[in-house]
């Protein structure tokens, strides 16, 4: 499955991915050891937060625009 979303946005999810686990990429590489991971709860609802809160944000930062 490829990521069919906006590129700014993958690179977030890429970047919260990173910053919270050890997942290196969110790239699909084909590879069952490199594409699929042990996430724990409270990091998979960690890694959500951080998606909302940046939404949130920038839906803030529009609605000022």
């Amino acid at each position: 499955m490829s990521f069919t979303g906006n590129l700014d946005n993958f690179m977030l999810f890429e970047g919260i991915a990173r910053k919270r686990t050890d997942i290196r990429t969110l790239r699909t590489r084909g590879r069952d050891s490199l594409d699929f991971h042990d996430v724990s709860v409270w990091a998979l609802l960690d890694m959500m937060q951080s998606a909302y809160d940046a939404g949130f944000e920038a839906g803030q930062k529009a609605a000022r625009s």
